[in-house]
């Protein structure tokens, strides 16, 4: 096989250590292999860099073993140009796992071209995508904790989201509060209702009453503290995101006007892809780097449906929701194709199927820079065709039974039993 890279360093990346091989041409013709251990220390890093320097290395290809293979990679990016490989891509040959034979396995797939590697983006987006990152992190432990006191007032048998749609509305927390306090009058509670709830004081005032006992107030405390801290967080993280995404203020402004998505949606967009379409050559690519691509199996000509790829989880479940954002909006081709494929195969594949057009969309606009606009909800009616429909509800109704097959039906059940 031709060799396309004659000077490249595979590096096996563990936590406390990185094992180096150096594929180089020999003195006398053929291939020198060097190797090395090194720390993953600031020292050991410098170490490893002029072990490269020294033997003129152009190119590192290293597997993406967690997060250890990040200090690794940070070290040497500036220097030489470096290959992330997914490990699933570089699997060594069953019976020769060390961690030399995989450093010169991956100098070997990489000198010949047989191994891709992964989307890393440039420092800012980086250090955007970490706290986007982490404000999804907060954003869900914050659903959680609410969903468990939602359980501490079924426990207390207070049935506040049988009345309300949720636990933490203005109203809801008041009378949280109003419980935590000491306070057990169902009428009393009741009267803190606010807005839409005023008519139902009635109804509020059967569900507040239970038992609501010191322990649940005790729990009830500390998860309201609890969200007061991870709403402080979040707005902190809001705010430095917001001003990290400053300078992509045309990019916000061509997806806002697109249905389901919000800032925090686009947030997500510009940390994860960079908002350079450049680096996908085709929408298809881009929805197949995200996972929401449905997967390929052929054998012996034969096709068999499996799931979507592993991709990128945090893209592909910010676009999950704004798909499902974007089915409740009135007049929008989003809901009418939700629907259209739903009856047939389901919400949840439907939601897919819409998360994919809707990032297929994102790759047209950022890369043409035209203004979305959306196709209606009549869209697909626009598209049918009468004639066509005709025919196919002709061909797809049952067919009479002939006659001579229904005389023999009758003169079968004409006939006398001969028991």
């Amino acid at each position: 096989m031709e060799q396309i890279h004659d000077r490249i360093a595979g590096l096996d990346v563990h936590r406390d250590a990185v094992v180096a091989c150096v594929r180089r041409p020999g003195p006398r013709g053929g291939t020198v292999l060097d190797r090395a251990r090194f720390k993953t220390t600031s020292a050991g890093l410098a170490d490893l860099e002029g072990f490269l320097i020294e033997r003129s290395v152009v190119l590192v290809a290293m597997e993406a073993t967690g997060v250890y293979w990040k200090t690794t990679y940070y070290a040497l990016e500036e220097r030489f140009e470096c290959w992330l490989c997914n490990a699933h891509h570089v699997k060594n040959v069953p019976g020769r796992k060390t961690d030399m034979s995989d450093a010169e396995w991956l100098a070997d797939v990489a000198a010949h071209g047989m191994v891709r590697p992964s989307f890393v983006p440039p420092r800012p987006i980086r250090e955007l995508r970490e706290l986007t990152r982490y404000r999804k992190r907060e954003i869900d432990i914050r659903g959680s904790e609410i969903a468990r006191l939602e359980k501490v007032l079924q426990d207390a048998g207070v049935k506040l989201t049988s009345v309300a749609s949720k636990v933490l509305t203005q109203s809801g927390r008041a009378m949280v509060e109003a419980l935590i306090e000491g306070e057990r009058d169902p009428a009393t509670l009741a009267q803190l209702a606010k807005g839409k709830l005023r008519p139902r004081i009635a109804e509020l005032e059967e569900a507040l009453d239970g038992h609501f006992g010191p322990h649940h107030a005790i729990a009830a405390r500390q998860i309201l503290d609890h969200v007061d801290f991870l709403d402080r967080t979040i707005a902190t993280l809001t705010e430095q995101i917001d001003q990290r995404t400053a300078a992509y203020q045309p990019v916000i402004e061509l997806l806002l006007p697109v249905p389901g998505f919000d800032r925090r949606t686009i947030d997500v967009v510009i940390a994860e892809t960079g908002a350079d379409m450049s680096r996908f050559p085709t929408p298809e690519h881009l929805s197949s780097w995200a996972g929401l691509c449905p997967g390929n199996h052929e054998s012996a000509g034969k096709r068999r449906r499996v799931a979507t790829t592993a991709g990128n989880p945090w893209l592909g479940r910010a676009l999950i929701e704004a798909a499902r954002a974007s089915v409740r909006v009135k007049g929008s081709y989003f809901g009418a194709q939700y629907r259209q494929i739903g009856r047939r195969r389901g919400p949840n594949k439907a939601a897919i199927a819409v998360a994919h057009s809707l990032l297929c969309l994102v790759w047209h606009l950022l890369t043409t820079g035209v203004c979305f606009e959306d196709l209606g909800t009549d869209y697909f009616e626009r598209r049918r065709d009468p004639e066509r429909e005709t025919r196919r509800l002709v061909r797809s109704s049952p067919r009479a039974p002939q006659r001579g097959h229904h005389r023999e039906i009758v003169s079968s059940t004409s006939m006398p039993s001969r028991w």
